[in-house]
């Protein structure tokens, strides 16, 4: 059984639409990462499959545990880490005091080695912390007591580059003691470092699930080419081809075949070519020119308004306690 299974969920907020028909499916050991701008439906998702929002529509399980049933969600949360996007910390309690009240509901197996890893003074006032080290504290709480499955909410928030990367190793060897994670962020390579498969949110609707490799193949190839001869603009304006730049070097991205490519640049004397991947943000771009879609495998749709807002800050225990 997958460790999250989402089946048409869709959370209203009167008529504004949270998500709607959202599915997929999170297997035991994976990292699925939700990708999509602020205000996409990431937090709103998150929150209703925890059941801190009651559902409008369809249903979902955690650990196998129905998640829209009170004592079966409370029984999921108790192997649950959870990691809200704006964790709701006490400022007036130290860090170390915060993190006993979180190992009175969950335990505290990996505390220590946790609080060491990432630096964490637990003597301060959660008040008197910066971002980053209240975002410490957070992910701590998040996984003091080794959960089976993690729900992280952008989890690398306010985190320098060198504990992000701590951040990062310590989600995979979760995952080598057989975790499962679902992780949301708009940071484009946070997901391509992490995650195994990525759905994609779009104003509340979830357009595409797809490997990391996937969504890299949509933005194709960037090509560099330099030629000995003059370069005909319209030579190079046909499908396949996007973003030109005619000038002593010819730029453009490339979305069809090598052997096309190769055939357009036979008719030149090709002095110097270089290509690479095209940027992920490219790719991810592709999700958002038009219509909007619908759910994956139905129909596309106009957008109805403006991209419904996510909920307000979380005040629940960042470790996934039962407080709402």
């Amino acid at each position: 059984m997958p460790a999250i299974e989402c089946r048409g969920l869709s959370k209203y907020y009167g008529d504004v639409r949270g998500i709607e028909d959202v599915s997929f499916a999170v297997e035991d050991g994976e990292v699925f990462g939700f990708l999509g701008p602020n205000g996409a439906g990431k937090t709103t998702a998150i929150r209703t499959l925890l059941g801190f929002l009651s559902p409008t529509n369809g249903g979902a399980t955690l650990l196998g545990h129905d998640a829209t049933d009170p004592v079966e969600s409370r029984r999921a949360r108790e192997r649950i880490g959870y990691l809200p996007g704006d964790p709701g910390l006490d400022r007036d309690r130290t860090a170390g005091a915060f993190l006993d009240h979180q190992a009175a509901l969950r335990g505290e197996s990996s505390r220590d080695r946790l609080v060491e890893r990432f630096g964490l003074d637990e003597s301060r006032r959660v008040g008197d912390l910066s971002r980053g080290n209240r975002q410490k504290v957070a992910l701590v709480a998040a996984f003091i007591h080794d959960p089976d499955l993690l729900l992280l909410d952008e989890p690398t928030s306010g985190l320098d580059p060198l504990l992000q990367e701590e951040f990062a190793s310590l989600v995979r060897e979760r995952v080598d003691d057989g975790a499962s994670v679902l992780l949301s962020s708009h940071v484009l390579g946070e997901v391509a470092a992490l995650c195994d498969r990525v759905g994609v949110l779009r104003e509340g609707h979830l357009v595409a699930v797809e490997s990391v490799a996937e969504l890299r193949s949509r933005g194709g190839k960037q090509v560099r080419v330099r030629v000995a001869e003059d370069v005909e603009r319209g030579d190079f304006e046909r499908r396949g081809i996007m973003n030109l730049r005619v000038g002593e070097t010819v730029s453009f991205t490339w979305t069809g075949e090598y052997d096309a490519l190769i055939d357009l640049l036979s008719g030149y004397t090709v002095r110097d070519l270089d290509v690479v991947d095209a940027p992920l943000e490219e790719a991810f771009m592709t999700f958002y020119d038009g219509d909007v879609p619908g759910p994956v495998g139905g129909e596309r749709q106009r957008s109805e308004g403006t991209t419904p807002a996510e909920t307000p800050a979380d005040s629940t225990a960042a470790s996934g306690g039962d407080t709402r």
